[in-house]
C-alpha cells in the first residue's frame, strides 16, 4: 500500500478537519491532498527521481512527502546542520534530485546542481491548480523507496537508510487507529524532519485525523506557551527537552496536555520522575525505535509509567528505566557473542523482525539474517515480565583489561546525583588497559561539587574497576538534535585535553 492511500483514507474520513498547522488557517485534509496532487506534477514535469528536503520541519514537509509519493518517487530530508564536505557528499547520490531548502542551504544545492524551491516557493506551486493524474503513484506500489533518512553518524559515516511504502504503513497499522482522533486534538512536533520520529508523526498524525503543529525552535517557555495557545493534546519531545522543560522556571501549566511521547536517547530517571510528579494527569509514553525499523518497535506506556512510579518493589520500579514491551507485529530476540538467544535477564544484542522492519541500506542492501532479522547494534536485555532495557550501543563498550563495560551504567549512576544535569563516558586509549574510563559531566547552575566526591558516589554503587578515572566539567555534551550522545566527540575532547597538559 502506496502512503497516498493513507491521504486518501484521511480525505473520506474528515476532508474538512485541519491536519496541519494552527487551528485558524491551518492545512486540512483535502487541502493536502490537492497539494501533493500539484506538488506532484510539479516534481514530475521537473523530472526529478527524488525530492531533497533540506529546511527547518513545517507544512512544507508534509506536502513534499506526499507529493513525493504520488510522483513515485522518494523524499530524502537532509540534516540542514551537515558540514559542507559531508554535505555535498550526500548530495551527490541524489545528482536528478529537485530541492526544497531555506535560504541559508539554497546555495548549497544550486552547487550540487539542484533546482532549488524555497519552502515558501514549495507550498506556492502545490497550491496552484491541477488536473490529477491517472494511476498517480509508481507502478513499483508499496515496494518503491518512500523516504530516504541518513543515519545521524554518531559513530561513522551517514548511511541512507531506505524506507519503502510498505515499512511505513505496515507500522501505521500496527500503531494506529483511522481517525481516533477527537476534531480538537493537537500533536506538538519537536524534532527536524530528517528524523525518523518527524516522518512516522506525520503519517500517524494524519491517519488518526491529528492536527499536527512543529515547534522549528524549541525553548522551554516557547514550547510551553505554544502548547497552552494551540490546544496542544499530544506532545513530542527528546530527554534534553524535557529536562529543560521540567528544570525551567515558567507557567508549566499545559491544560489541555494528555498524552506526552519521548525517546531518541536515554531518559535519566530524576527527569522522568520529576515529570510524572509534575504533570500527574498526562499519560507519558516512551518509544524505542530506529531509523531502519520505521520508527517505535517497544512502548512503555502511561499505566507502566505510573505503575512503576508508584511501586515498591524493585524490578517493577526499575522498568521506569526500560522503554517498554515491543509492539504488535515486531519479534524480539536477545542474543549473545555466538548468535545465540538468551534468556530473561541476560545482557545481548537486540535483534527484531517484522514488516515495518527495512533495514536496508542505499548501495548496501538489507542488513538481516538468514531468518530475516535485523541487529539493530543496541544492547539490552528483557526482564521476566517482558520489558525491554536498552543498555547503549555494541560499538560503545568500553574494553578494560579484559573486562566488558558498557558506558551506559555509569552514566546511569553518575545521573541520580542530584548536582550531575547530563553525563557521557567514555573509554579512553590506555597502554597498561587498552582503555581507561573517563566521564564529562555537566552540573546544575550554581553547583560546586569535588571530582574525588563524585568518584566516590560511583564506587559506592559500582565497583572500582568501573569508576571514571577522571571526570571533567564542561558546560554541555555534544549531543545531536535528537538528544543523541556523540561519543566519538567526546572522545576527541577529552584526548585533545590530556595532550594540551
Amino acid at each position: 500500500m502506496n502512503l497516498t492511500m493513507l491521504l486518501d483514507m484521511a480525505v473520506d474520513g474528515f476532508g474538512d478537519r485541519v491536519v496541519i498547522g494552527r487551528r485558524e488557517g491551518g492545512i486540512t485534509a483535502a487541502q493536502l491532498n490537492d497539494m501533493s496532487i500539484a506538488g506532484a506534477a510539479a516534481i514530475r514535469e521537473s523530472g526529478a527521481d527524488a525530492v531533497v528536503y533540506l529546511a527547518v520541519n513545517g507544512p512544507a514537509f508534509p506536502v513534499a512527502m506526499f507529493a513525493a509519493a504520488r510522483a513515485g518517487v522518494p523524499l530524502v530530508p537532509v540534516n540542514y546542520r551537515l558540514g559542507a564536505e559531508q554535505l555535498q557528499s550526500l548530495l551527490a547520490n541524489h545528482p536528478r534530485a529537485i530541492g526544497i531548502a531555506d535560504e541559508a542551504q539554497s546555495a548549497a544545492l544550486a552547487q550540487a546542481g539542484l533546482t532549488v524551491l524555497s519552502p515558501e516557493q514549495w507550498l506556492d506551486t502545490a497550491r496552484r491548480p491541477v488536473e490529477p493524474v491517472a494511476d498517480e503513484s509508481d507502478s513499483e506500489g508499496d515496494e518503491a523507496p518512500a523516504v530516504v533518512i541518513y543515519t545521524s553518524g554518531t559513530t561513522s559515516a551517514p548511511k541512507g537508510v531506505l524506507l519503502r511504502h510498505e515499512n511505513l504503513t505496515s507500522y501505521v497499522f500496527g500503531s494506529v487507529e483511522f481517525a481516533s482522533a477527537e476534531p480538537d486534538d493537537a500533536a506538538l512536533i519537536s524534532v527536524p524532519p530528517y528524523h525518523i520520529a518527524a516522518v512516522a508523526n506525520a503519517i500517524t498524525s494524519l491517519y488518526s485525523g491529528r492536527r499536527t503543529m512543529v515547534l522549528e525552535q524549541f525553548t522551554p517557555a516557547q514550547w510551553l506557551q505554544t502548547a497552552r495557545d494551540e490546544g496542544i493534546t499530544n506532545a513530542l519531545v527528546v530527554p534534553t527537552m524535557l529536562s529543560r522543560i521540567v528544570e525551567a522556571e515558567v507557567d508549566k501549566n499545559v491544560p489541555t496536555l494528555r498524552s506526552l511521547a519521548y525517546g531518541g536517547a536515554p531518559m535519566p530517571a530524576a527527569v522522568i520522575e520529576k515529570a510524572l510528579q509534575m504533570w500527574p494527569e498526562v499519560g507519558f509514553v516512551n518509544a524505542y525505535g530506529l531509523t531502519e525499523t520505521s520508527s517505535t518497535i517497544a512502548v512503555l506506556g502511561p499505566d507502566d509509567h505510573r505503575a512503576a512510579l508508584a511501586s515498591d518493589e524493585p524490578a517493577v520500579r526499575a522498568r521506569l528505566g526500560s522503554v517498554g514491551q515491543v509492539v504488535p507485529g515486531i519479534e524480539l530476540e536477545i542474543r549473545d557473542a555466538y548468535d545465540e538467544v538468551v534468556g530473561p535477564g541476560i545482557a545481548g544484542s537486540i535483534c527484531v523482525r517484522g514488516d515495518q522492519v527495512s533495514a536496508e541500506y542505499a548501495g548496501i542492501g538489507r542488513a538481516v539474517d538468514d531468518r530475516g532479522f535485523f541487529n539493530t547494534r543496541d544492547k539490552g536485555y528483557v526482564d521476566e515480565g517482558g520489558y525491554l532495557f536498552i543498555g547503549g550501543r555494541m560499538d560503545d563498550t568500553i574494553i578494560r583489561g579484559a573486562e566488558n563495560i558498557a558506558p551506559a551504567e555509569i552514566e546511569e549512576v553518575l545521573l541520580r546525583h542530584p548536582a550531575v544535569l547530563d553525563a557521557a563516558v567514555v573509554g579512553v586509549p590506555d597502554e597498561e588497559w587498552g582503555q581507561r574510563i573517563e566521564a564529562a559531566v555537566v552540573v546544575r547552575p550554581a553547583t560546586v561539587i569535588d571530582v574525588d566526591e563524585l568518584r566516590s558516589y560511583v564506587r559506592a554503587t559500582l565497583r572500582g574497576s568501573k569508576t571514571p578515572e577522571r571526570i571533567v566539567y564542561w558546560d554541555e555534551l555534544p549531543r545531536t538534535e535528537t538528544g543523541k550522545l556523540v561519543r566519538r566527540h567526546v572522545l576527541e575532547r577529552l584526548v585533545a585535553q590530556v595532550e594540551k597538559v
